[in-house]
């Protein structure tokens, strides 16, 4: 259910590492969790996160939830098709990104789980 690709937060977050660059977006666990998006804020190109930092928000109509940056990095690029279309985190999550970083150490991810440690967690 969880792509092995990824590595994963205990926050539920995702991140597709490949080289310097690293790609992130919320599980289907989380997106479950909060029902129905209606909004992200998320950070400007440019803008650098340390790892578990939060880079944003993402708002259900039931609450308002904190995104956490699962490695430290620059944001290289925000998703922009989130600001007019928030709802594709329900229908696609672990296709619906929500930034890419530029990774100050891949030597992080270590610290992440992967898919099956993951999939423990949400049980």
């Amino acid at each position: 259910m969880y792509p092995a690709d990824r590595k994963y937060t205990k926050d539920h977050e995702w991140v597709r590492l490949s080289g310097a660059e690293a790609v992130v977006g919320i599980t289907d666990f989380a997106q479950k969790q909060l029902g129905d998006v209606v909004y992200v804020e998320l950070p400007e190109v440019g803008k650098s996160f340390t790892q578990g930092e939060v880079f944003g928000t993402i708002e259900s109509v039931k609450a308002v939830s904190e995104l956490f940056c699962p490695l430290g990095g620059e944001v290289t690029e925000v998703n922009p098709e989130l600001a007019q279309h928030p709802e594709t985190v329900n229908a696609d999550p672990h296709g619906a990104w929500m930034i890419k970083l530029k990774v100050t150490s891949a030597d992080e991810a270590s610290a992440l789980l992967d898919a099956a440690q993951y999939t423990s967690l949400v049980g």
